[in-house]
């Protein structure tokens, strides 16, 4: 199957790499030329601008936008709106705040083009490892894209099958599913990273408190010189808190336990904050997910060894870099 990727950042190349793999010709454009070159060199099709992308492709053609959610999507969406015609699939693939999906759908529908969200998570591995996939949009539109959700989606691998699940939908066995129409994929995966600050601020906090346990404040006979590295990886081994998170964590503390090429600055891309917004409007009470946002907001202030393993977890998973502290 044919799709126009724009935006070949470390989500956006590997997404590439993984449907040329599986078959599927990608025509690829980015302003880095360098990143354009090297993914023809593996077997893409290069070209020199949005507009080419769309004219490379037969219809009904389905571009996926993966950039930053924000100007650069909502402007390279515009343009995708002059140029593509009824039938056509525009795809966004970054983390976009689900409104924005609902009115840039409506904005596009008086000219017959279709618009997809898909929520995407899998960061840095996703390329090896698959990608976890919640889709919104209509049907047809959905299903026509089946090919490449199947393509990126981890499949059901070694994970065992969850009782009772029989005469249930089979995509999210294999790591993909479509959430219902337009804004909802991106809703869900809103709250799946929402989640995951509260996940990671959880792991965050308990080893800083392990950690903490040498302390010369304590009385002497409760301190502990705990072997952080090892707790991590004796927990990734059978116990209930074991996670993927844990996995990178316990890398992170392998490789330097100090975790000292970190400052504990830690960003957040909008999601959390979304999260959050959604729980007002709901009413919904939402205390760990709130207090985690809040947390990253002050680990910009005055940094704790809580924040170096957060830091260090958003490397892992998804190369996220410190950006230099406000504070």
């Amino acid at each position: 199957m044919q799709l126009g990727i724009i935006g070949l950042g470390r989500m956006g190349a590997n997404i590439t790499r993984r449907l040329g793999r599986a078959g599927h010709q990608c025509v690829v454009y980015d302003r880095n030329t360098d990143a354009v070159r090297a993914l023809a060199g593996e077997g893409a099709r290069a070209a020199p601008s949005l507009e080419d992308v769309v004219g490379t492709l037969e219809a009904p053609r389905a571009v996926w936008v993966m950039l930053p959610a924000g100007e650069a999507t909502e402007g390279t969406i515009q343009r995708l709106g002059e140029v593509m015609t009824a039938g056509d699939i525009v795809i966004d693939g970054g983390n976009t705040f689900y409104k924005d999906d609902i009115r840039r759908a409506a904005a596009l529908k008086p000219k017959g083009i279709r618009y997809v969200d898909v929520g995407t998570s899998g960061g840095v591995w996703g390329l090896e490892r698959g990608y976890c996939l919640m889709i919104g949009g209509e049907k047809q539109a959905v299903e026509h894209l089946d090919p490449i959700f199947a393509a990126l989606a981890p499949g059901q691998g070694s994970i065992e099958r969850t009782p009772g699940r029989d005469d249930r939908d089979p995509r999210p066995e294999k790591g993909y599913l479509h959430a219902g129409p337009v804004g909802s994929g991106h809703f869900v995966k809103m709250v799946h990273n929402g989640i995951e600050y509260g996940l990671m601020q959880a792991y965050a906090e308990g080893f800083d408190i392990l950690k903490s346990r040498a302390a010369e404040t304590l009385p002497e006979d409760e301190r502990y010189e705990l072997d952080l590295a090892d707790i991590a990886e004796v927990w990734r081994r059978g116990s209930v808190v074991s996670s993927w998170l844990l996995d990178l964590s316990a890398m992170a503390l392998a490789e330097d336990e100090a975790l000292s090429g970190f400052s504990g600055a830690v960003s957040d891309s909008g999601e959390g904050r979304w999260t959050v917004m959604a729980a007002i409007e709901e009413e919904v009470p939402a205390e760990v997910l709130s207090a985690a946002l809040y947390a990253r907001f002050r680990s910009r202030k005055e940094h704790t060894f809580a924040e170096r393993l957060l830091s260090a977890m958003r490397f892992k998973f998804g190369g996220h870099v410190e950006r230099p502290s406000g504070g």
